[in-house]
């Protein structure tokens, strides 16, 4: 898989992004799926614009940290087309509150969404477990460490 089916966009000032990490991390969720034919592209926005996508695209006025679109027509097997918008703002407070960095957090954000599109769900508690379990040894193999399991438990 070349980084040429990888493509990054900043819209938001965020300083202490890594992109090339960021294409390493999708290089790798990608390679770990056999998915590495994929086409991958992701906008790092703020709160605003995916409050507007999220509107426009699921009904939901609230901010959220990811949507990821699967554009990939049914009809072609070969030819996968992710499309992620992530929110650097979100992932910025959340990293705070944390006490880790927001590059981990918008890598967990990025690894979210990229394993709905791969066929993951978190609806159902099992299901649930089993993908963040699968976001938790991504990252840590990534470098970034234990990001998705070190949250509170929500009750």
């Amino acid at each position: 898989m070349s980084a040429g089916n990888i493509e990054i966009t900043l819209n938001v000032e965020a300083p202490d992004v890594d992109i090339d990490t960021l294409r390493d991390l999708v290089m790798s969720v990608l390679d770990r799926y056999d998915a590495t034919d994929a086409t991958v592209s992701i906008s790092i926005v703020g709160d605003e614009i995916i409050t507007q996508v999220h509107q426009q695209f699921l009904g939901d006025e609230k901010t959220t940290d990811v949507i990821s679109f699967d554009l990939s027509e049914a009809e072609s097997e070969n030819e996968r087309i992710f499309d992620l918008v992530v929110n650097y703002e979100m992932a910025s407070r959340q990293a705070q509150q944390r006490s880790h960095d927001a590059q981990a957090e918008l890598a967990l954000y990025i690894t979210h969404g990229l394993l709905h599109n791969l066929g993951f769900d978190d609806i159902d508690p099992a299901d649930a477990e089993k993908m963040h379990k699968a976001e938790d040894e991504i990252l840590q193999t990534a470098g970034f460490g234990v990001v998705y399991a070190a949250r509170p438990k929500e009750s």
